[in-house]
């Protein structure tokens, strides 16, 4: 998602400044995206340059309110009628360190896979304990915390499947090593 689709998203809902802006993405994701406010501000200039927010009025401090234009609306609409799109290429960090750990002499890849798992089901536990103690009516945030637990238990579930690839895995000789070592293996045999 982009910082860009979730403040036309939260202008639906009427005119905010900026820090309005932040702290209802912070609270509706639950934290979990933090933003600063640098972020919104320059987002907003974005939006405004592409006619999808205006200047709504300012407040006795201030601070200046921005509204959806009829363009930001329908882009609004757009963004929640479009599913999401995955990556052509993927840019998970975990499956390029573990891509890259596996190449790298030295690195134990299985301790880089169980310390990951281990962290990951803290993760788990954790977002669990958040769920069972988040109110009923507050489902943006019951979505949020079953979306963090649903990856997280993906997460295990792909590093138990690279544990148990990493497990079959054993370098098999290369036909000219078996033929190398066999003939040398003759060789000695013979020269007895």
């Amino acid at each position: 998602m982009s910082i860009r689709h979730g403040l036309l998203a939260l202008l639906e809902d009427g005119p905010r400044y900026g820090y309005q802006l932040r702290a209802e993405f912070e609270s509706r994701t639950g934290g979990t995206w933090p933003l600063n406010v640098g972020q919104v501000y320059t987002t907003l200039a974005r939006l405004e340059r592409d006619e999808l927010v205006q200047p709504a009025g300012a407040d006795d401090e201030g601070h200046v309110f921005y509204a959806l234009t009829a363009g930001g609306h329908t882009e609004v609409r757009t963004w929640f009628t479009t599913p999401v799109q995955r990556e052509s290429r993927p840019r998970d960090e975990l499956a390029i360190k573990l891509a890259l750990a596996i190449a790298t002499p030295g690195v134990d890849v299985r301790a880089v896979v169980q310390r990951q798992r281990t962290d990951t089901l803290r993760a788990l536990r954790d977002y669990t304990r958040l769920k069972a103690r988040a109110d009923e009516p507050d489902l943006a945030w019951l979505l949020v915390l079953d979306s963090l637990i649903f990856q997280a238990e993906a997460e295990v579930r792909w590093l138990d499947h690279c544990e148990a690839r990493l497990t079959r895995r054993t370098p098999a000789p290369s036909p000219s090593r078996a033929r190398t070592g066999g003939a040398r293996r003759t060789t000695e045999e013979a020269s007895r």
